[in-house]
C-alpha cells in the first residue's frame, strides 16, 4: 500500500505543476507542447479521482478506528465496526481500481485507429466475410459512440471486399479495437455451395493507430507521389480527373493508393495518414523484435497472420483461441453486439500485466 500511496503522491505532483506550466505565457504560446501537457493531464484525472476518493475512505477508516479502540458503548461500537467493514470493502476496491489504473498504457491507445480488413483463404466467400466483418466492426462502433470513415475500398464482384480501410475515431479507439489484429476464420455454407457443405474461410484483420506527423519519422524525400486516374465505382467524377494519389515509402517499400475521396487533395491526406500509420507500425515492430520484447502472451502477437477467432454459423458459435472464450450467440455478435469480447480480452490484457 505505501509504494502505490508513494506513486500516487507522485502522479498528483505532476498534476499541480502540468496546470501551472499550462498556465505559463511561454508554455500557452507552444501549442504542441500545450497539446502534450493536456494529453498527459487529461490521462491522469481519473486516477486523481480515485486518489481523492482514498484518502477520503482512508481517512474516515481512521476515524471509524479510533472510535473501536477507545468506545466502551456497545451500540457505538457496533456502528463503529458495520462502518469499519464498509470502507474497508470500499478501500480494498479502490486498490484493486487504482492498480489497473496506473498499468503502463501504449502511448496510442488514446489514438484513432485505422483498420484494414482483407479477404484471405476461401477465395470470394472470404472476400465476403471481409464485408461482414467490417459491417460488424461499424455497427458495434454505432453502439458504442465511435464514428467511423471509409479510407479506402476494393469491393469484390462476389460481394464484400478483397480489401476494406477505415477510420474508428473515438477517445481510446485503438487501444479499445487493438485486440481485433490477426486472422479470422469463418466456417458456414457459402451462398454458392449447392451440396450444403460447410467451407472455411478467413479474412484478416489489421488494427493500427493513427499517428501524429511528430510520432514518426518520415524523411519527405523518401515519399514517392503518383498521381492517376481513380478506377471503379465512383460516380462521375472517376477517369475524367487525376485525383487518385499512390505514396510509397521507398525506405521499406509501403505502398498506399487512394482514390475515395473527391478530390486530390483529399486522397492525399487520407494516403498520408495510412502511410504514416503502416511505417510506424513497421518501426515499431523491427524496435521490439531488437530488443526481444515482442508480445506472445495469450492476448497474441497482434501478427496478421495469427488465427485468433472462429465464426461458426451452423452451432452460431464464435471463439476466441487466444483466451479460450466461446459464446453461442454468433448471430448477436455479427450484428454488433462486440462487448463481451472486447471486454474480456481488454480484461485479460490488465491481468498479465498486473501479474
Amino acid at each position: 500500500m505505501k509504494a502505490l500511496l508513494n506513486k500516487l503522491e507522485s502522479i498528483s505532483n505532476r498534476d499541480k505543476e502540468i496546470n501551472e506550466l499550462m498556465g505559463n505565457e511561454e508554455v500557452y504560446s507552444d501549442p504542441k507542447q500545450m497539446a502534450a501537457l493536456g494529453k498527459e493531464h487529461a490521462r491522469n484525472q481519473s486516477i486523481m479521482e480515485s486518489y481523492e476518493e482514498l484518502k477520503d475512505v482512508m481517512e474516515h477508516l481512521k476515524q471509524a478506528q479510533e472510535v473501536l479502540d477507545n468506545e466502551s458503548d456497545s451500540e457505538m461500537l457496533e456502528l463503529a465496526q458495520m462502518e469499519a467493514d464498509e470502507l474497508t470493502e470500499r478501500q480494498d476496491q479502490l486498490v484493486e481500481r487504482l492498480e489497473v489504473q496506473l498499468i503502463p498504457k501504449d502511448p496510442q491507445d488514446d489514438h484513432n485507429a485505422i483498420v484494414e480488413i482483407r479477404g484471405a483463404a476461401g477465395g470470394d466467400e472470404g472476400n465476403i466475410f471481409a464485408g461482414d466483418l467490417y459491417r460488424m466492426y461499424t455497427r458495434y462502433c454505432d453502439n458504442i459512440g465511435f464514428k467511423t470513415e471509409v479510407l479506402e475500398a476494393a469491393p469484390s464482384d462476389a460481394g464484400g471486399f478483397t480489401l476494406i480501410s477505415f477510420k474508428i475515431k473515438g477517445d481510446g479507439a485503438y487501444g479499445h479495437f487493438k485486440f481485433e489484429s490477426g486472422s479470422h476464420r469463418v466456417q458456414r455454407v457459402p451462398k454458392t455451395e449447392t451440396q450444403g457443405r460447410i467451407h472455411t474461410s478467413t479474412a484478416t484483420v489489421l488494427v493500427l493507430p493513427e499517428v501524429d506527423v511528430e510520432d514518426v519519422d518520415i524523411n519527405p524525400d523518401d515519399l514517392v507521389f503518383d498521381i492517376h486516374h481513380a478506377s471503379g465505382a465512383g460516380g462521375q467524377h472517376v477517369n475524367k480527373t487525376s485525383s487518385a494519389v499512390r505514396i510509397t515509402h521507398t525506405p521499406t517499400g509501403i505502398s498506399v493508393n487512394m482514390q475515395e475521396g473527391r478530390s486530390q487533395h483529399a486522397n492525399r491526406d487520407m494516403a498520408l495518414q495510412i502511410i504514416r500509420a503502416r511505417v510506424y507500425d513497421f518501426y515499431e515492430q523491427e524496435r521490439l523484435r531488437e530488443i526481444g520484447e515482442v508480445r506472445k502472451t495469450k492476448i497474441g502477437s497482434g501478427d496478421r497472420a495469427e488465427k485468433i477467432r472462429t465464426y461458426n454459423y451452423p452451432q452460431n458459435r464464435v471463439s476466441d483461441h487466444r483466451i479460450g472464450l466461446t459464446i453461442t450467440q454468433l448471430d448477436r455478435i455479427m450484428e454488433g453486439k462486440l462487448e463481451d469480447i472486447i471486454e474480456a480480452l481488454i480484461a485479460e490484457d490488465q491481468r498479465e500485466r498486473l501479474a
